[in-house]
């Protein structure tokens, strides 16, 4: 692996590291010179008492509900592009055992059109493509699937392929329901509220010495909009089109290691 090579990898898992933590340091620095603002102007005028950390610990427990609900989702997205990327290497695989088996011009296309097909999914993943586009294409199968059955190719391989375009678009479906649905809207209000009080508390809180006041608010605040921001991206992890493929979005590297092993096939 060349040393270029090398460096942009360690770049992108760097950034996909503390890519949250660099979005959440303005906010920080600004809470921190609101707190010596409180302290210097003598606004520290709240005292530690067992309602202000049951706020913290309700703010907590919210956040422990919003990442259990939106991590099972996650995990299942994880599987999505893996399982995107072997569906249509199976389509591929009975097209090519179908055109070297019976010399099919009708496969031969359909070939083609598979390679088109990756490039247009990637494309979607990306939203240059709208989802009612991609499931059109998939429609579009039925015709190669007609002409399969006029060249009288057995009908347990267009079966299979039948099967196979079913599974694309279950899967292409899925994936549009996950990035356009938010998890529980509301919960999401009620957590920036509670995070914006308890910032807000430990602003105005009076702990001695002054440095440990600091110190607290800074890290309490930092780790409540940290698990913030981590569950926002988490709630959405095809959003390629504003981030790319980074951060905590789903990989598509098997569908781009697909995409190149296409483009690499030559019919012989």
């Amino acid at each position: 692996m060349k040393p270029q090579e090398i460096l942009v990898r360690s770049s992108v898992k760097f950034w996909q590291k503390w890519s949250i933590a660099v979005r959440i340091m303005p906010l920080i620095i600004l809470i921190a010179i609101l707190k010596f603002g409180s302290h210097w102007y003598g606004l520290e005028i709240m005292e530690l008492n067992a309602l202000f950390t049951s706020l913290v610990a309700g703010t907590i427990f919210l956040i422990g509900f919003l990442i259990s609900g939106v991590l099972s989702d996650y995990k299942e997205s994880e599987k999505i592009p893996s399982e995107l990327a072997a569906s249509v290497k199976t389509l591929f695989d009975d097209t090519y055992t179908i055109y070297k088996s019976k010399n099919s011009e009708t496969a031969l296309l359909f070939i083609e059109f598979q390679k088109s097909f990756v490039k247009s999914l990637v494309d979607w993943f990306y939203k240059k493509e709208r989802t009612k586009s991609m499931l059109n294409r998939i429609s579009q199968m039925n015709d190669f699937f007609v002409e399969f059955d006029k060249e009288g190719i057995q009908p347990n391989y267009i079966i299979k392929l039948k099967n196979e375009q079913n599974i694309l678009r279950k899967m292409i479906m899925r994936v549009d329901t996950i990035r356009d649905t938010e998890f529980v809207g509301s919960a999401y209000a009620s957590v920036e509220a509670m995070g914006f009080l308890v910032a807000l508390g430990l602003i105005l809180l009076r702990i001695e010495p002054y440095y440990v006041s600091l110190f607290l608010t800074l890290i309490v605040t930092f780790l409540i909009f940290y698990m913030f921001l981590l569950i926002k991206d988490l709630d959405n992890p095809f959003d390629y089109a504003v981030h790319g493929e980074k951060g905590t979005e789903v990989s598509l590297k098997p569908i781009h290691d697909l995409e190149e092993a296409l483009k690499e096939f030559g019919v012989k």
